[in-house]
């Protein structure tokens, strides 16, 4: 715990004199009637306690002169546990979880009610959980009235989540250690798809085939709904439905990642259904990978992705007048973007404990530089649908290549090199596959 232990030693260092933080855990929601959905655990909960279980509350009490952790948590209760599980409980959250104290959570108002008693200061995530703003609202309005007996509400509140997801943006050694087992769990699960793929299967078999190479290799947890998407599927860029047929002479585009412990990997392959691409297929293909394999060289701390998006478009522009998809002249069909009707979304994103990772990415004007220890995705995409204005030869192909950087002091690491991208290389692996069943 000595990891989760300093986490919270460095927020307690933001935190004001005489100043309280709270951090909820997520609830348990119900799916259907008495069922619930999986239980994930808010990240922002878990950077700071390590502890998996719904329903509990971590606060923080930094003084002149001292800090407290608390825990509030769900009682021990054997006719609850029979029917759904272990609880932690509150003596052993205190020696499991190096916290100061822990209390059932039900009694957290009550309790709230003197804790923030002449409390300067608090911090929460505001406007993110009903429940905890409720409590807040309840317990401040209660103090405010007993001022006249000595009451002292807070005076000042502050979001904290600002401060805490500044943290989460530079990773620690052992963040480093589990991005990059999920890539590589992720990874393995894209060439498993790679080596079963085949005409006619469907969407959602490719898809659970990839889960089922994510459990064998140590997760059953995904980042986020897998995405399978053959032909003109791929062109809609958050498709999951997963539930067509994969056609001979079309390309299907996978974006999966594995969760692992928390941290997610997040790659994006795009290959042909029968294991060959065809001529227009593979001159698209060999566009994006090139500006892909270019953006990931720019990688380095110093610069921002924003700067590396702008390199993107001018190189994708080129290659679409090149070949006819677009006509004009350049920098005016950059400026008035109108390559977006090919290439609508942004050059990557943070990664981390969510798929899309906390931290600020600064604005247009003042982007944020890159840095070592932080962890993006390098994804540029080519989408030419079934209604774009262009020569039927290209239609329906859909294009996106992702992979998942760790940024160096002088460049990047690809974590998630282990899935082949060259044409040659998914050809081979999947004619390789066929041979060899």
């Amino acid at each position: 715990m000595s990891l989760f232990q300093q986490r919270r030693i460095q927020f307690i260092k933001k935190m004001q004199v005489n100043s309280m933080a709270l951090f909820p855990a997520s609830a348990e929601t119900i799916r259907n009637n008495d069922c619930e959905y999986p239980f994930r655990q808010n990240s922002d909960f878990h950077y700071l306690s390590g502890f998996d279980e719904p329903d509990a509350i971590l606060m923080l009490i930094k003084n002149a002169d001292s800090h407290q952790v608390i825990l509030f948590n769900r009682k021990k209760d054997k006719s609850a546990e029979i029917w759904h599980g272990y609880r932690l409980g509150q003596a052993a959250a205190i020696t499991q979880l190096s916290v100061d104290e822990a209390y059932p959570v039900d009694e957290f108002e009550t309790q709230l009610e003197s804790m923030l008693n002449g409390v300067d200061a608090l911090y929460y995530p505001m406007f993110q959980s009903d429940s905890l703003d409720a409590s807040i609202k309840t317990i401040v309005n209660k103090l405010r009235v007993s001022k006249r007996r000595g009451a002292i509400a807070p005076r000042c509140y502050f979001d904290c989540l600002p401060l805490l997801h500044e943290m989460r943006v530079i990773k620690s050694e052992a963040e480093a250690k589990l991005l990059a087992e999920a890539a590589e769990i992720s990874a393995s699960g894209h060439v498993r798809a790679m080596q079963t793929c085949h005409v006619g299967m469907w969407e959602y078999q490719l898809e659970a085939e990839i889960k089922h190479q994510f459990a064998l290799q140590g997760t059953r947890d995904v980042a986020y709904n897998s995405i399978v998407a053959g032909g003109n599927n791929a062109c809609i860029l958050h498709y999951t439905e997963n539930d067509k047929q994969l056609k001979d002479g079309d390309l299907v585009l996978i974006d999966a990642g594995a969760e692992y412990q928390g941290y997610a990997g997040d790659i994006t392959r795009t290959f042909p259904v029968n294991g060959t691409f065809t001529e227009h297929q593979a001159t698209l293909y060999q566009l994006v990978l090139d500006i892909q394999v270019a953006a990931i060289n720019q990688v380095k701390p110093g610069v921002a992705l924003v700067d590396i998006n702008k390199s993107v478009v001018e190189r994708l522009v080129d290659g679409l007048l090149l070949l006819g998809l677009l006509s004009g002249d350049r920098e005016t069909l950059i400026e008035d973007e109108s390559y977006k009707a090919f290439y609508m979304h942004g050059i990557g994103h943070y990664l981390g404990l969510d798929v899309h990772d906390a931290g600020d990415y600064g604005t247009l004007e003042n982007p944020r530089l890159l840095e070592a220890g932080m962890a993006i995705t390098i994804e540029p995409g080519l989408y030419v649908s079934h209604d774009a204005d262009v020569e039927d030869c290209w239609k329906g192909i859909g294009i996106r290549i992702e992979d998942d950087l760790l940024v160096t002091e002088h460049g990047a690491e690809v974590l998630s090199a282990d899935v082949p991208k060259t044409i040659d290389e998914i050809e081979a692996l999947m004619a390789d596959a066929k041979t060899h069943g």
